[in-house]
């Protein structure tokens, strides 16, 4: 879909409150607490079915860690690399809920594609501040780029698809940069931090303008990896008004992005077109790792 389209229709914000509902995905979908907890259930199940090797450190902090699950082919041994692309996924919650583990079902696509699937962890606000989550990111790509088996080997190109939603939408945005990542695919992000900061979400965060500046993706459009921006036909409007100005403003500067808009889905459903096999996120990722060079996910 093009991201020329018209941004859908909404009523001008001026109010801490209407920035605040403007942005409260649970309060916009009926059943959001019904979708949340069939997918902590997934997860649960996801670590039960698949190999993962949990909480591997990238740094000092307490989550400072990433969970791995190889693909179904054996991992060779250490120093040896295996060709399979990395899905590394962010996740979300607005900086300052939910972890890594919430997400784990996100991995049974992926895998089934042959790709390893990582999925990384940070430290949330407001423990920390915004550059502080975002640097954290660029830790784990970092770890990720030198890790035995997962590393990139010297004088290939990079592995990783950087998946990120939501929140993680936004931290894999602002990576697009960086040497590790192949290419990025961020889903229902916030790629535009004034609004965040007009609102009760700020309550945690405590955003300075600096901030605002230093991390929103869509003040910050140089040249990176291609990405795709997707995000659900049915989420609260100011959703799909940042993930369609981001993919535009990325084209205007000519850089490779496709904006997406994917028919029916919400905030929380969008991720089953990760998590299915014959899910159009999971399409987009193969997607990616194909244009990349990347073995397997075929």
């Amino acid at each position: 879909m093009s991201a020329s389209m018209p941004d859908p229709m909404s009523e001008p914000l001026q109010t801490r409150e209407q920035y605040s509902a403007a942005y409260d995905n649970s309060a916009a979908v009926s059943n959001a607490q019904s979708l949340l907890h069939d997918l902590l259930g997934r997860s649960h199940a996801a670590y039960a079915q698949h190999d993962c090797r949990c909480n591997i450190p990238y740094g000092p902090g307490p989550r400072q860690v990433f969970d791995w699950f190889a693909p179904a082919q054996p991992v060779r041994a250490a120093g040896a690399a295996n060709a399979a692309p990395i899905l590394a996924f962010l996740h979300g919650g607005y900086w300052q809920w939910r972890s890594k583990d919430d997400f784990a079902c996100i991995a049974t696509g992926p895998l089934a594609a042959g790709f390893h699937v990582v999925l990384g962890e940070y430290t949330l606000a407001p423990q920390v501040r915004m550059p502080d989550i975002v640097a954290e990111v660029g830790l784990l790509l970092d770890a990720l780029q030198s890790h035995p088996w997962l590393g990139q080997p010297q004088g290939q190109p990079p592995r990783i698809v950087l998946a990120g939603h939501s929140a993680g939408g936004h931290l894999a945005a602002m990576h697009r940069a960086h040497p590790a990542v192949a290419a990025v695919l961020a889903i229902s992000g916030l790629f535009e931090l004034a609004p965040i900061a007009r609102g009760a979400l700020n309550d945690a965060l405590q955003l300075s303008e600096d901030e605002i500046a230093e991390c929103s993706p869509q003040r910050r459009i140089r040249p990176g990896r291609i990405t795709e921006v997707a995000v659900g036909a049915a989420e609260l409007p100011e959703l799909q008004r940042q993930s369609r100005a981001y993919a535009a403003a990325l084209q205007a500067a000519g850089e490779p992005a496709q904006f997406h808009a994917l028919p029916g889905r919400n905030h929380f459903d969008i991720l089953h077109e990760l998590e299915r096999p014959e899910g159009s996120l999971l399409a987009l990722a193969r997607a990616l790792a194909k244009h990349a060079g990347l073995g397997a996910a075929g």
